[in-house]
């Protein structure tokens, strides 16, 4: 186990140097890409540098959430602060959420005032060089956060965030080129409701799994009865109940339950050969950090009542 925990600590680490990256990355070019936005009049591109802004300050919040998460457990955190990378992930649910309402409402607007004879001029040029600099900055930031993506849920909202930027950029850049070939200035807000359109769903599944790891649920990767099964082919364990297994963050899985073993076990003393196996099984099959196990005797089951798995 100590492995594993040595392991997750390198995971949380490179973790943290990612995020640094790709705030420096990030950081770098947002000024750019909202003066190029006000310098040609260009709704896209002011809509994926807020999209950018949002980026910059969800990676300030993951940065956050990951040093927080660092500390060690106390007697009041006896899990550790790892939750708060959730809570991070959260609030960039949230920050895309109020960013494509935004870039939304702004071109409606404008669709509505292009609509009336109120066309507003866009520049072609200045929007397409900052967007193409915009891309270039998102994939190199996208390049360096892919590597956690999958193991943090705060990284992967960070992840989430920059790739939807990449996209929009690849957009802006689309709608560029329509008013640079034909001067349809009806491009702009339209890539503005597209990159609005592709927020709206990263977001929504990102809060799904914050509200997944909230609410305690099994992980969607874990099978409850393939852990029951393997518990029950165990030498000396006859039942298994009161089963629980939830995550404290992405890849921290915990896991409880009341063991009812074979007489033999305790008068024979194998309960500390079990509870290693045991741990040991379930952390090389199923990536469980932490186990916990009620040894009991065969039938106490049945004079508990029947409330947990």
């Amino acid at each position: 186990m100590g492995h594993t925990h040595d392991h997750a600590a390198d995971a949380h680490a490179a973790g943290r140097t990612r995020l640094l990256i790709a705030i420096a990355i990030i950081g770098s070019f947002v000024i750019v890409q909202v003066v190029g936005g006000f310098l040609s009049g260009s709704l896209a591109l002011l809509a994926d540098a807020g999209h950018m802004v949002s980026d910059l300050f969800g990676l300030v919040v993951a940065l956050g959430a990951a040093l927080v998460a660092a500390r060690p457990a106390t007697d009041r955190q006896t899990y550790g602060f790892r939750r708060f990378e959730v809570l991070g992930a959260l609030i960039n649910g949230v920050v895309l959420i109020v960013v494509a309402a935004t870039v939304t409402i702004g071109a409606v607007g404008r669709l509505v005032s292009g609509a009336a004879g109120e066309a507003h001029e866009v520049g072609g040029g200045p929007m397409l060089v900052v967007a193409v600099a915009g891309l270039v900055a998102n994939v190199a930031a996208l390049l360096v956060l892919r590597g956690g993506a999958g193991t943090s849920i705060n990284l992967r909202g960070a992840y989430l965030e920059v790739f939807g930027d990449t996209v929009g950029s690849v957009m802006v850049i689309a709608a560029a080129i329509v008013i640079l070939t034909t001067g349809w200035s009806a491009a702009d807000p339209i890539a503005s409701l597209l990159i609005a359109a592709l927020i709206v769903p990263r977001a929504i599944v990102l809060l799904r799994d914050v509200v997944h790891v909230l609410s305690q649920s099994v992980p969607a990767e874990t099978d409850v009865a393939e852990i029951r099964e393997h518990i029950l082919r165990t030498d000396g364990v006859v039942a298994v109940h009161d089963v629980h297994v939830w995550a404290i963050t992405t890849g921290a899985h915990v896991f409880s339950a009341h063991v009812e073993v074979e007489p033999a076990v305790f008068a024979e003393h194998r309960v500390d050969a079990l509870l290693d196996e045991l741990g040991g099984c379930l952390d090389e099959h199923f990536d469980v950090e932490h186990s916990t196990f009620q040894l009991e005797p065969s039938g106490r089951g049945r004079r508990e009542p029947a409330t947990h798995a």
